[in-house]
């Protein structure tokens, strides 16, 4: 099968960086699908997974954690799918990525394809969707039915893939009164047209921006752009017992006594917790999948593709890892289709 996979960790630039590779075909077993692979997204998790350093690999790296696609055969203890069916997921941090033609994913935290929706815009949306829900709906606690109705959401990074969906999901899904930080004028229009309320930009001064919005502060705060430059920030604007949540490591230990007199809550979200650690609840991932499908089928939520490169290969990738790199993409880059052989 065709596949995408390094050996060495190297910039982008280096012609090694990402190569195109023929690799055995694999077998499903226990709860595994065999999904034939139809179209992949790229994320930020990609170009760090690649980023340069001195390991090499005896076996080839297959990077990726959005896809798309058609599944081809089932392990014996599968019940959730069978050949046939379209699937979309986001995959296992601890496994091969969905960077080849034919991948190996446990059933339970792979979804149903929207039904309204072909595979290059489903597969944007997977490993987006999980973080942003897990974020807004499990540690954040906002209630998924709308009882925190025009509560105030902060979302620092709006425009970004996971930005694109929390904001959605924060306005379509819970109701929340959110404001969104993007720095030009053609992210700040993605975000209101996602539904932001308001808009203010992470490069200035936050608290001084909100106080000009006549907003006294977030309920909830979900940082998706440098946890430690805006950590002061998001004390300062966070209300008393209120909640933050980032998906973005720190290179510094985090001050959490600067949210002790507001009572105020701080945890991390990473969607790869559930499959990593293999937690008794894995199967919530697929739950959401399938609630996220219905959301977009009834078009309360929209894909949040922005460019489309065909087909999947080293030379795409690379295009799609160096642009994520540049920390100007907005919404998501999807590649569609292995090409003819």
């Amino acid at each position: 099968m065709k596949a995408v996979g390094l050996y060495k960790y190297l910039a982008i630039h280096e012609a090694n960086s990402l190569l195109d590779l023929e690799l055995p075909k694999p077998s499903p077993a226990g709860r595994e699908i065999l999904v034939r692979v139809q179209a992949i997204a790229v994320n930020p998790v990609d170009t760090k997974m690649r980023a340069p350093q001195d390991k090499v690999e005896e076996s080839p790296r297959i990077l990726g954690w959005d896809a798309a696609g058609v599944v081809e055969d089932v392990g014996q203890d599968v019940s959730l799918f069978r050949p046939g069916d379209e699937v979309f997921y986001a995959g296992s941090f601890i496994r091969p990525g969905c960077n080849c033609e034919f991948h190996l994913v446990d059933e339970r935290i792979a979804g149903g394809k929207p039904e309204s929706l072909d595979f290059v815009h489903a597969a944007a949306l997977p490993l987006t969707s999980i973080t942003a829900w897990e974020a807004l709906f499990d540690r954040l606690g906002i209630d998924p039915d709308g009882a925190d109705h025009a509560r105030h959401l902060l979302v620092i990074g709006g425009a970004g893939g996971v930005g694109s969906v929390a904001v959605q999901f924060a306005k379509q899904v819970a109701d929340l009164t959110v404001t969104a930080t993007a720095s030009r004028p053609e992210s700040q229009t993605w975000c209101r047209e996602l539904g932001a309320d308001y808009i203010i930009n992470h490069y200035l001064d936050i608290p001084a921006q909100v106080n000009e919005l006549g907003i006294d502060g977030y309920d909830y705060i979900l940082c998706l752009n440098d946890t430690d430059e805006h950590w002061q920030a998001m004390a300062a604007v966070i209300v008393p017992q209120g909640r933050i949540c980032s998906i973005v490591e720190t290179a510094a230990l985090v001050d959490l006594g600067a949210l002790k007199s507001k009572s105020a809550t701080f945890a991390w979200e990473f969607m790869f917790t559930r499959s990593m650690y293999e937690t008794d609840d894995m199967i919530e991932q697929h739950r959401l999948l399938d609630r996220v499908a219905a959301l977009v089928d009834e078009g309360k939520i929209r894909t949040t593709v922005n460019r489309v490169l065909e087909p999947i290969n080293a030379k795409n990738l690379k295009t799609a890892h160096a642009e994520i790199e540049s920390h100007h993409t907005i919404g998501k880059i999807v590649l569609n289709g292995w090409g003819t052989a």
